[in-house]
């Protein structure tokens, strides 16, 4: 995947986790630091339920989007976090408490933050001028 579809696919993510009521999302540009993965998108769930649906939905939407499927999946349930592992792009899935514990954006400060906007208007599609 190049920067560029990678960057992409955080957006996406993020967006998802936020059509599912995810809170404090967060998308760190982790290139440059780490070499396991380009972006860490980082959200909270208010329960292990909203938990369970944003990770749902997320999988099912970025199957049939973009054919991807998670190389990994890890948490869950009792844990507090769910992990997906898209390789060039990990979602963390956090319950507040799961996430205060692992305080991801203090252990990564030094990692840029993507500018998200989820009040934009989507951009119109080539298609549709056509």
């Amino acid at each position: 995947m190049n920067p560029v579809q990678s960057e992409n696919l955080a957006r996406q993510l993020a967006e998802l986790a936020d059509s599912k009521k995810a809170e404090d999302i967060v998308v760190l540009d982790m290139r440059g630091l780490v070499a396991y993965t380009d972006f860490l998108a980082i959200c909270t769930a208010r329960n292990e339920r909203q938990a369970r649906a944003i990770v749902d939905e997320v999988r099912v939407r970025v199957k049939r989007e973009s054919g991807l499927l998670p190389g990994g999946v890890d948490g869950g349930g009792e844990a507090g976090w769910t992990i997906l592992d898209y390789l060039d792009v990990v979602l963390h899935v956090f319950t507040p408490e799961a996430r205060d514990r692992y305080q991801l954006e203090d252990l990564w400060h030094e990692a840029p933050r993507l500018e998200l906007d989820f009040d934009a208007p989507e951009a119109p599609s080539a298609a549709a001028g056509a």
